[in-house]
């Protein structure tokens, strides 16, 4: 069995202060974790709406006060890069959007940061949220078709050797382009896919280094559809047993199970439970307020959503349902529901603190100590 790895996942927000003062806080909880990795996602603004997020409901508005306020996650990476040599901590985006961003662009990314870090960049890409593009004027349609295309064109401008490179594509043609950055060592950054779909996991299996989803899922059908994954992979002529099985999930901790529960019951920890899928709320005995059909966090545009609907909306959240796509509670009921997804093939875990995600600052706060806690117990799954 393959070691266990863990990364630690940064919610890359503007805080009041400084732009930088919580990810720098939070990369050398990374580094005195001795973990593997350092995350940023990559939103223009958030996946909750920002009705809710003022210091009425969310106690930590007092150090974010715009909860739209995303930092560019190629810029911040970079920063980190540079500002901290310590920890030689891999660092990557989950997940960059392919349909956003232009795929020569994402790759010329990807490639800088791979040799500004000797080696140590992840390009973790997906098809993104509708929430980061329709909002902004870029085509929504076809999302997946999007995407593969996208990540054929990273693959062809890698593989090109700086000759010029022609490729037709209904979505990102090539005509006579040229990408001349070297790989590191001969190396290109891995490629991990943020796949949930049957195509996506199809297209996971042709190109993809690592499988990293993230919710709404089961352990029991992540196994299922690391199997999906695989197949492909044989079915494309690679190793299966190549493709790093990850997942990105969300932790809710605190001092003790009533601290955690008590948050679990608040509105704004609630409206999480919003980018959850309309199946995943029936299985709970209740339909999603965006209809019997919504698919999730891909279809959400939560700024839109003023107060009184939003806490209309939150009235009907089951804590179930919370607990059922979080790891929640002290470090040992965490680190024991961590194993669970172990056990159904997981070998690399990226944890993201969502424990401020309630109203008060105080004990938002206080659960950065239980929750460096639960990566000192990953490491030793």
């Amino acid at each position: 069995m393959s070691r266990f790895k863990v990364g630690l996942a940064d919610q890359l927000l503007n805080a009041r202060h400084s732009p930088t003062v919580l990810v720098r806080a939070n990369y050398l909880t990374a580094v005195a974790s001795r973990i593997d990795s350092f995350w940023v996602p990559d939103h223009l603004n958030a996946l909750m709406p920002r009705t809710i997020a003022t210091p009425q409901h969310l106690g930590a508005a007092k150090l974010i006060p715009k909860i739209d306020a995303s930092l560019e996650p190629w810029t911040m990476l970079g920063h980190l890069a540079a500002r901290n040599r310590i920890g030689r901590l891999r660092l990557g985006v989950g997940v960059t959007d392919a349909g956003r961003r232009n795929p020569a662009v994402t790759a010329q990314a990807a490639a800088t940061l791979h040799l500004m870090t000797r080696g140590r960049a992840i390009l973790g890409i997906g098809v993104g949220e509708r929430e980061g593009n329709e909002p902004y004027g870029v085509d929504w349609d076809k999302p997946v078709a999007r995407f593969e295309e996208a990540i054929a064109t990273i693959r062809a401008l890698w593989d090109s050797g700086g000759e010029l490179i022609s490729r037709d594509s209904p979505y990102f043609p090539l005509h006579g382009a040229v990408f001349d950055l070297p790989p590191y060592r001969g190396k290109w950054p891995e490629i991990w896919i943020a796949a949930h779909g049957p195509r996506m996991l199809r297209a996971t299996g042709r190109y993809a280094d690592a499988w990293f989803p993230a919710f709404p899922q089961r352990p029991h059908e992540y196994e299922q559809r690391l199997g999906a994954v695989r197949t492909s992979a044989s079915d494309a002529g690679r190793d299966p047993m190549s493709i790093t099985p990850a997942i990105w999930l969300f932790v809710f901790t605190g001092r003790t199970r009533d601290d955690v529960d008590e948050a679990l019951n608040s509105d704004v920890a609630k409206s999480f439970a919003f980018n959850v899928s309309a199946k995943d709320w029936a299985r709970h005995g209740v339909q999603h307020p965006l209809g019997a059909d919504f698919s999730g966090a891909q279809d959400l545009i939560p700024q839109t959503m003023d107060e009184q609907t939003a806490l209309a909306y939150t009235a009907k959240v089951p804590v179930s349902l919370l607990k059922e796509c979080l790891l929640t509670g002290t470090p040992d009921e965490v680190i024991e529901q961590a194993a669970e997804w172990r056990d159904h093939g997981v070998r690399y875990i990226v944890v993201c603190n969502l424990s401020t995600l309630q109203p008060s600052l105080r004990k938002g706060v206080a659960a950065s100590i239980p929750f460096a806690r639960i990566l000192r117990g990953l490491t030793r799954l």
